[in-house]
């Protein structure tokens, strides 16, 4: 089957965060298992150019607009190779084709009767790039930007009729249990839904806000962001003119599968898959969304000096040890809170003394005592062709427990160099004392490359390196060098 796979577009108002290294790892992951099972994949990642918070960003830092987004979109693109991901398309909302596939969408959603026009007042969130209702609001404020003040704009706008999709979002969409994970997102989803859905204004009056995409038609008004922007999912496959067939193969004929943030139910799960069915296109199969991550329990802000840099974990502890980190010691679905000095206990305790150390024990004595190096190919082949708990757990999106699974076996390999002590044998006097080492031996080296086939979706470059030191029969250089003092402020 086609699968297609793609991230969320961040705003580019500000460098990469390490919340975007972890969904663009997530999706990395699923698109890297999906391939090794023979799939085809198209993996999308990119980022989001248009509005208010944008624009306002870009002059308070006195820059022409299209400057600081390219700027920007630039950081986020490093940040791709910076994580190691495999092949996969980035696309930037300013681009031509995209501007012209969301208007063709606001087209069709005219066509089905969804949009119309009408003056409104409201409390207006830059943070989110949205209006609120009394409902959204925690004590006056928006939940997610205390700090932002609400403005209160008054405007004519076009909507777009969001009320006509409860009962197909409650009755057909929202009722498959794999239209969203975990399963407490869609319960999140349901219950906002029942509690009634209202219109939602998708334009603003240019006079306000020149930065965005024209409406078709209506030169005095841009889409709102949000209807702009989540037209990437499909302008990224050739939609509409589709003159590669890649939205037919992979969005109308694959199963398609978006990577979000936890704040994001209301757009991915709502909002856009109402757009998909005015505009009569197949909705998303299926929306994962993933946690938050903290520092000492409090959300990351430059302000509190909390933030965390995956360009800096990478400068430390390499682009796999950073893989690694991530996938394994971040929980997918819920909020996890981290710190250097915990990331510096993780690497040190299972890379460099476990896996490493394993790596390097194994491999010394098998440049030594073996001749010619163990038949792996067909070890290494099975452990990637026969369905395993680890793949389970990766089809499930749960990637920290197919780790466990991975690092299980290292732990496993280690206690069985501590039980039969072939580096003892290996010495003895006795030649079947000393032929039950080689058999040990090379029973540990089939075990590494096991674990390289395992490894390969999550640490790329680490497996290449463990199974072309069992292939060469060699010791290789170590894997993860011990941490030096690392200033972390």
């Amino acid at each position: 089957m086609a699968r297609y796979i793609t991230t969320t577009l961040p705003y580019v108002n500000a460098d990469p965060h390490i919340g975007h290294a972890v969904e663009l790892l997530q999706a990395d992951a699923s698109a890297r298992a999906s391939r090794a099972r023979g799939e085809e994949v198209f993996f999308n990642t990119g980022t989001d150019e248009h509005g208010q918070k944008i624009l306002r960003a870009a002059r308070e830092a006195g820059r022409e607009v299209q400057e600081y987004v390219d700027h920007y979109a630039a950081r986020f693109g490093k940040l791709s190779d910076a994580l190691g991901l495999s092949e996969h398309a980035f696309i930037r909302t300013t681009a031509a084709a995209h501007g012209g596939a969301a208007r063709e969408m606001w087209r069709r959603c005219d066509a089905s009767g969804d949009i119309y026009k009408k003056s409104y007042t409201g409390l207006y969130c830059i943070g989110c790039e949205a209006y609120k209702t009394e409902k959204d609001l925690v004590e006056g404020a928006c939940p997610d930007h205390g700090g932002v003040v609400l403005e209160k704009i008054t405007e004519e706008n076009y909507f777009f009729r969001l009320s006509n999709y409860q009962d197909f979002l409650l009755n057909d969409y929202l009722v498959r249990p794999e239209a969203i994970s975990p399963e407490w997102r869609r319960k999140e989803a349901i219950q906002f839904v029942q509690s009634g859905l209202e219109d939602i204004s998708i334009s603003r009056e240019k006079a306000r806000l020149s930065w965005g995409v024209s409406v078709p038609g209506d030169d005095t008004q841009v889409m709102y962001v949000w209807f702009e922007a989540l037209t990437n999912y499909i302008s990224t496959l050739g939609w509409p003119s589709d003159k590669d067939g890649k939205f037919k193969k992979f969005w109308e004929e694959g199963h398609t599968l978006q990577v979000a943030g936890k704040d994001q139910v209301r757009f991915q799960s709502i909002l856009w898959q109402a757009m998909l069915t005015s505009a009569k296109i197949k909705n998303t199969d299926q929306v994962f969304y993933h946690g938050f991550i903290t520092s000492e329990g409090k959300k990351m802000s430059k302000s509190l000096g909390n933030v965390i840099s995956p360009y800096e974990m990478v400068e430390k502890y390499g682009t796999d040890a950073t893989r690694y980190i991530l996938l394994r010691h971040i929980h997918p679905s819920e909020d996890t809170d981290i710190t250097w000095e915990r990331m510096d206990e993780w690497y040190t305790a299972n890379l460099v003394n476990g896996l490493g150390n394993l790596v390097a024990r194994v491999m010394k004595l098998a440049e030594q005592h073996l001749s010619p190096p163990v038949g792996i190919a067909d070890s290494a082949k099975d452990a990637k062709r026969k369905h395993t708990t680890i793949d389970t757990e990766l089809e499930q999106l749960h990637f920290s427990n197919a780790m466990d699974s991975i690092f299980t076996k290292v732990s496993a390999a280690d206690a069985q160099i501590t039980e039969t002590e072939p580096y003892k044998k290996i010495k003895s006097t006795d030649e079947k004392e000393r032929e039950s080492a080689r058999e040990e031996i090379a029973e540990l080296a089939r075990s590494l490359a096991e674990i390289s086939a395992d490894l390969s979706w999550a640490m790329p470059s680490t497996s290449e390196k463990i199974l072309r030191a069992v292939h060469e029969n060699k010791k290789p250089e170590n894997l993860f060098p011990r941490l030096e003092k690392y200033p972390t402020s």
